[in-house]
């Protein structure tokens, strides 16, 4: 990691028409994130306290009521190539082949045909499903879908992912795997993350540090630095006996009688 912020929360508010009262939903308020180039940060809390709220911010897909959020310094006004989303939902375009959905984003930009053909097949190398890049999503199961969306999402190179509960639909087995070839992947091409999730294991190993949100309007009420070995192993930090000590904590802070999360 470097002292680089790669993306910045300024003490940003979002609020949201409220159709059966005419009034506002206050979503977040007044939250400031740094994260640095190459950091890994995930971020749990109740649900409805505005997680994804704050990744769509992220992204360019909303803006906020006031703050700013910047990517390397530059106000976000929209969507950029510096930024990539992936989801719970693979998003998959049915009638494409799993080669030309990974190879989508890039045919949109412009790259030609054989130098786009010859990323994707290294990014599904990457993800062990090369072997299906002629394939189509309903011919593969949930996780090999995901190991696609990830291959697509890395085929962008972002500087900056963000994740929102990209393994929640998965079987715990495959989840595990998953996580292991996302941790390799964020080493090897040292990016920066942006993590949401309810799996408070899955928090703690992948990544440096845990935000933790009050209930809505969302603010962060807490920060845990992961100070453990194996940040590339996930399987290996699960089986540390300290791993438990850091998802205690982050269970009792959203424990429902918690005063700051309630």
């Amino acid at each position: 990691m470097s002292d680089r912020i790669r993306l910045a929360f300024e003490t940003v508010t979002k609020r949201f028409d409220h159709p059966r009262n005419g009034g506002l939903i206050v979503a977040i308020q007044g939250v400031d994130i740094r994260i640095a180039d190459g950091e890994r940060v995930a971020l749990i809390g109740p649900s409805g306290c505005g997680k994804s709220t704050l990744l769509n911010l992220a992204s360019g897909l909303d803006f906020p009521s006031e703050g700013r959020v910047r990517v390397d310094g530059v106000e976000v006004s929209g969507p950029n190539r510096q930024v990539a989303f992936m989801l719970q939902k693979d998003l998959l375009l049915p009638w494409r082949s799993i080669l030309e959905n990974v190879c989508f984003g890039q045919e949109i930009r412009g790259m030609s045909r054989a130098e786009r053909r010859d990323k994707a097949l290294a990014q599904l190398n990457r993800f062990r499903i090369a072997d299906f890049a002629e394939a189509y999503p309903h011919q593969l199961s949930g996780g090999m879908r995901q190991r696609a969306a990830l291959a697509r999402t890395m085929m962008m190179d972002p500087d900056v992912l963000l994740l929102d509960e990209p393994f929640s639909a998965l079987d715990a087995q495959t989840k595990l795997v998953l996580q292991a070839d996302l941790a390799r992947t964020l080493t090897e091409s040292r990016k920066t993350s942006f993590l949401i999730t309810h799996d408070l294991d899955e928090a703690v190993t992948l990544s440096d540090r845990v935000l933790v949100m009050s209930k809505r309007p969302g603010r962060i009420v807490r920060e845990i630095i992961v100070d453990l070995p194996h940040r590339d192993e996930p399987l290996q930090r699960r089986r540390l006996p300290e791993t438990a000590r850091y998802t205690g904590e982050l269970m009792n802070l959203l424990d429902i009688g918690h005063a700051e999360l309630v």
